[in-house]
């Protein structure tokens, strides 16, 4: 492997605050990324919080990872009730169309990831609503996961974005078999930039401190997971990355998957995907090593 290949690859994963400026917690645009279309913020507001987003020259996704929030865009109010958090349930979200200037304001404070795609077409700003939300239980035994498919192609209009949300259940893979979208072919394949990121649901744990009837306090244990990229074509992406609540994994081409939860601890990613192609779609190609034994697990 090339130093340059080193290198890159390096920056594929990013942890959690290694993005971050004074009005992110994370921040992906294309250019860091170094690729053209998809982007990634996320945002903590508190209590009376007011967060400006410019939409520029993409179309962006106002999705609540914990908490709710009103957007006022234009002349449109978009109010949305949120979730406690990205494991409890499915959210409503707001849609933002690009060259907008877009409030985003929570009375009670939270957290909201903002999903972007640079594009062409300048759609309508619309509210989304949990309740038409497809949910697909994908997958069978420990390849088992739950995919929310909020803007999937098929699902919500935008003009480049496509994203969606997993949640894989503690001890399960999910990504699996491992596939990829980075050609363009016809019916077969899209090429696609995705961006991962990841949260971890914390886990009980007995410490040593007794309570005041003598048993001992439950504390928060936080988990972990595994992200593998493995490459598709000489020098291309190679990464095996530890992720935490708040990490992040680039992925610009190459096999993604699996993606592994701890025992115990739920993982929940959000899949951010846009790419050159004329069509707005999410074609994968299965990698053949694995699909053979795998039938069912998808």
């Amino acid at each position: 492997m090339s130093d340059a290949t080193y290198d890159r690859n390096q920056d594929l994963y990013l942890p959690s605050g290694s993005t971050a400026d004074d009005r992110h917690a994370l921040a992906i645009d294309p250019e860091l990324a170094g690729w053209t279309h998809s982007g990634l913020r996320i945002v903590a507001l508190e209590p009376g919080g007011v967060h400006i987003l410019t939409a520029g020259d993409s179309e962006w996704i106002v999705l609540p990872l914990e908490g709710g929030c009103t957007v006022q865009v234009g002349g449109d109010t978009l109010r949305l009730l949120g979730r406690e958090s990205v494991f409890a349930s499915v959210t409503d979200f707001a849609y933002v169309p690009r060259d907008a200037r877009a409030e985003i304001s929570s009375d009670a404070g939270g957290r909201f990831a903002l999903a972007g795609a640079k594009c062409e077409r300048r759609l309508p700003a619309r509210y989304g609503p949990a309740s038409e939300v497809p949910v697909e239980q994908r997958g069978s035994g420990n390849c088992a996961r739950q995919v929310r498919n909020f803007a999937s192609a098929d699902a919500f209009d935008c003009d480049k974005l496509i994203a969606v949300e997993v949640i894989t259940p503690g001890g399960n893979w999910s990504s699996y078999p491992p596939h990829k979208h980075d050609e363009d072919r016809p019916g077969e394949e899209s090429r696609l930039e995705e961006i991962y990121y990841f949260e971890i649901a914390a886990s009980p744990l007995t410490d040593g401190t007794p309570g005041i009837d003598g048993t001992r306090a439950p504390t928060a244990r936080p988990g972990f997971g595994y992200q593998r990229v493995s490459p598709s074509r000489e020098g291309g992406a190679d990464v095996l990355a530890e992720v935490r609540s708040g990490d992040a994994v680039l992925v610009p081409d190459g096999w993604h998957g699996p993606s592994i939860a701890q025992p115990g601890h739920d993982m929940y990613y959000l899949n951010v995907m846009a790419g050159p192609g004329a069509t707005r779609e999410w074609r994968i190609c299965f990698h053949p090593d694995h699909t053979a034994s795998t039938e069912g697990y998808r």
